[in-house]
Order: structure tokens, then C-alpha cells, then sequence
């Protein structure tokens, strides 16, 4: 458990702690050997090449269509317009159904049906209803998806071109969220949540695994300072540890003050009457932080809703 670090079984259908309603971290009995990261090219290009590191039991095949062996494109104009050294971009829109998300509910659809799931319900912002519409299909599943009826039409049609049942909601996601957990509860569903089953994640990591494995990535020497203001994911996902120790890896002395979550998640933070919102949140830690932080300070957020804040009220 991320919350109180107990322990719990992966039979059947897991979502989260009982004790404290964190989510799980899905641990791994045994490490895989540092020898079979040469025979990964030999293998088939999908994120399973890297089963070993994957959810996935002996004798068990994925729920899968080819997600996970998108590009990295090298992008010189763009070093050119910013002074940079390198810059490159992982094209995650080309995996099956247009996202990263793709990889997390490959992950998460496989060990759900080998804990006997029959159907699914999920909320949505867009990419991740059209993912488990995708895999859930795929796997010969009934999907249903909650998402605003305000989402963008090009990804609610998705959904069911995919397979996906599609009752539009009035209201935001967290409305969604309340009625795909209620629907999943009278249909007999396994809801698929962010952060409510351990699998989506496990999926997610495979990128790090393309770009720093096997490329032979090392975090190089920058130094300097940071604040690091962490996406809420990965804060209720076990925090921020990994995240400073890779940048203290890269000699950067960072300060990671609790921010809290931006309030600009998905189509919410596109309203303009949610800014207030947004606003009062950064204000408990994140502004002070920034105004106290010195000119040569970097400014390190990995989600778009996050940054988005940081330029919009900094």
C-alpha cells in the first residue's frame, strides 16, 4: 500500500488498500536479469517485450494491440528556436488508440479479465475511456464510459467506435467518477479508475523503459536548483521520491514543497470559473514557494495542468 504499507494479494480484483483507501504499488518477486535487456530486440514491438517487468503471469498472453513501440522523433528546429543541445519527442499518438493511455489499459484490461472481470465502467476526460473501450473490446468485454457531455466530440465518437458504451454526462468528472463507480456497482463492473486499480501504471512505465533502457539513458551532471512541483498523480501513487532521487541523481539540489493537486485537471481546468479555484490552491504553498525561490531557480512540473498554473498565476 502507498498509504500505510501493508500488503495485499493480486488474486482477483484488487483497486485499493482496505485499510486506508490508498492505492496499491504492484512489487515484483523477483528482479529480472540484467542480461535479458539484450535480447529485448529480438522480441515483438509491443510494450510486452518488456513482460518480465509487466504484470503478466507465466503461461499468460496480454490483452493487446501493438501499443508501446511509438517513436522518438529528433526535433532540431526546435533546438534551435529554444538554444537547446537535443531535443527529442516520444510520439505517444501513435500508439493504437492515440495516447499514452494505451499502455496503461493494455496492463490494466489484462489482469482484470485474469480476475475475472466481465465487463468494465470507467470516468473520462477522453483518452482513457477511448483506451478501455479499445481493450476491453478487444478482450470480449462490455465497456461502459462516463464521460462531460462537454468532452471533445472527435473522442466521445471514439469511444464508440471502439466498442465503448457511451452515456454523456452532464456536470464534471468527478460526476462521471460517482456514476461509473454507482453503475459499476448495480451492473456487477470492475471500475477501471485512475488510481483505484494498480495495473494502469505498471503499463505507463513501459515508456521508461524505451527511452532510458534501451537507449542506455543516465541523468547527466546539470546541477543548479529546482522546485519541483509534482503531478497529483504521483503523489497519491507513492510520492515524489523516485522524482527527486533522479534529479538529485543529476547533481540539482531540489525543493519539493506540498503543492497539492492544481485544480486544472482535464476539461475542468479549461473553464474559466474553475480558476478561482485553481488559484486558491496554489496559494497554500505553491505561489509562496515560487516568489521565495531565487532567479536561477528552475521550475520543474511534468503535467501540462501544472505547468498551465505555474504561467498562468506565477
Amino acid at each position: 500500500c502507498s498509504g500505510c504499507a501493508a500488503q495485499g494479494s493480486t488474486d482477483g480484483l484488487p483497486t485499493v488498500c482496505p485499510s486506508c483507501g490508498a492505492p496499491w504499488l504492484v512489487r515484483y518477486a523477483r528482479r529480472p536479469s540484467p542480461a535479458l535487456q539484450a535480447r529485448l530486440r529480438d522480441r515483438p514491438a509491443t510494450m510486452w517485450r518488456y513482460r518480465e517487468w509487466l504484470p503478466l503471469m507465466e503461461g499468460e498472453e496480454p490483452v493487446s494491440l501493438g501499443e508501446g513501440m511509438t517513436p522518438l522523433v529528433h526535433v532540431p528546429s526546435i533546438e534551435r528556436a529554444l538554444g537547446l543541445r537535443t531535443v527529442w519527442i516520444k510520439d505517444e499518438a501513435q500508439n493504437p488508440t492515440g495516447s499514452f493511455k494505451a499502455r496503461g489499459m493494455s496492463a490494466a484490461v489484462t489482469r482484470a479479465v485474469a480476475g475475472g472481470a466481465r465487463r468494465f465502467t470507467v470516468p473520462t476526460a477522453g483518452n482513457a475511456g477511448v483506451a478501455l473501450s479499445a481493450y476491453g473490446t478487444r478482450a470480449g468485454r462490455e465497456v461502459r464510459v462516463y464521460a462531460p457531455r462537454t468532452t471533445p466530440s472527435r473522442l466521445l465518437e471514439s469511444v464508440g467506435v471502439y466498442g465503448g458504451d457511451l452515456p454523456a454526462e452532464d456536470g464534471h468528472l468527478g460526476d462521471c467518477g460517482r456514476a461509473s463507480r454507482a453503475g459499476a456497482e448495480e451492473g456487477g463492473a470492475f471500475a477501471g479508475h485512475t488510481l483505484r486499480e494498480p495495473y494502469r501504471s505498471e503499463g505507463q512505465q513501459t515508456l521508461g523503459h524505451r527511452i532510458a533502457g534501451e537507449r542506455g539513458w543516465a541523468p547527466p551532471a546539470t546541477g543548479g536548483r529546482a522546485l519541483l512541483h509534482g503531478h497529483c498523480h504521483r503523489k497519491a501513487l507513492g510520492g515524489l521520491g523516485p522524482d527527486i532521487g533522479l534529479l538529485r541523481a543529476a547533481a540539482i539540489d531540489v525543493a519539493a514543497p506540498d503543492t497539492g493537486c492544481c485544480g486544472m485537471s482535464g476539461s475542468f481546468g479549461f473553464k474559466p470559473q474553475h480558476s478561482a479555484a485553481s488559484r486558491r490552491i496554489a496559494e497554500l504553498a505553491l505561489l509562496p514557494a515560487l516568489r521565495a525561490a531565487g532567479d536561477d531557480t528552475m521550475v520543474i512540473a511534468d503535467g501540462f495542468s501544472c505547468r498551465e498554473q505555474v504561467g498562468d498565476l506565477a
